[in-house]
């Protein structure tokens, strides 16, 4: 299930531990049962989104929304510690993937199949404007997901500088930077994707090592984001050997 809708079920899920990406709000709702599932969000670290009733209406799937959809992941989130403790028990350098902002889930599942048949330890995702652990995700990952853990983190420049201290070195994505051939993209690294409008914001792209450019023939000058991941992930694997 994608979505919980109502006040009751949403505070169920809450209670029984689940996990919570997003909670759309009815604006100008303050009553009491309200005001405990924003408690409850809060203590949670929900992005919460105030939204006028029409809008609630049309993302209903029920009708009986009673001004509050939650939107819940189908998978479990990992940790970043749970990934490096997986790299570790490999006995492999940390091969990790880094998601800046990636909101199509179509792009994120497809990125999380392909993390898993590259062999990377863990794929991080970003908690605003990006896409969670939806039911499409899951589809679009085609059982990926039960291998490779998935972490969420608020933010991404804070992480990789913790990162770092563990060896870490990361390169990102960019259509100006050198290319892919010509660095050296072995051991312990970490390879960042960004925005599929935007690409990789700009805090993101100076806490990284390297920009890495994929050589372009065609009459067209980007790649779909999953792709690009893609074609970065094997240079990576082929330096790893």
């Amino acid at each position: 299930m994608d979505r919980i809708e109502g006040r009751n079920a949403v505070l169920e899920a809450y209670r029984s531990g689940r996990i919570v990406d997003k909670l759309f709000i009815q604006e100008h709702s303050q009553d009491g049962p309200i005001r405990t599932i924003l408690r409850e969000a809060r203590k949670a670290g929900t992005i919460v989104s105030f939204l006028a009733k029409d809008r609630l209406d049309e993302m209903s799937s029920t009708g009986h929304h009673q001004g509050v959809i939650a939107q819940v992941a189908a998978y479990q989130y990992a940790t970043v510690e749970d990934i490096l403790r997986r790299a570790r028990e490999s006995g492999e350098a940390p091969f990790l993937i880094l998601l800046d902002g990636i909101e199509d889930p179509h792009n994120l599942g497809a990125i999380i199949r392909t993390a898993c048949l590259a062999g990377a330890h863990g794929v991080i995702i970003t908690k605003h404007r990006a896409s969670g652990l939806t039911a499409t995700v899951v589809r679009a990952s085609a059982g990926a997901l039960n291998y490779v853990p998935v972490a969420k983190v608020t933010n991404l420049k804070a992480t990789m500088e913790k990162l770092k201290k563990e060896g870490i070195w990361f390169v990102c994505a960019d259509m100006q930077g050198e290319r892919m051939y010509d660095l050296k993209l072995d051991g312990a690294i970490g390879l960042v994707i960004g925005n599929e409008g935007e690409g990789v914001s700009r805090l993101v792209r100076e806490s990284c090592d390297f920009t890495a450019s994929i050589p372009m023939r065609g009459q067209i000058d980007s790649l779909n984001a999953s792709v690009a991941a893609g074609v970065l992930m094997y240079e990576i694997v082929r330096q790893r050997g």
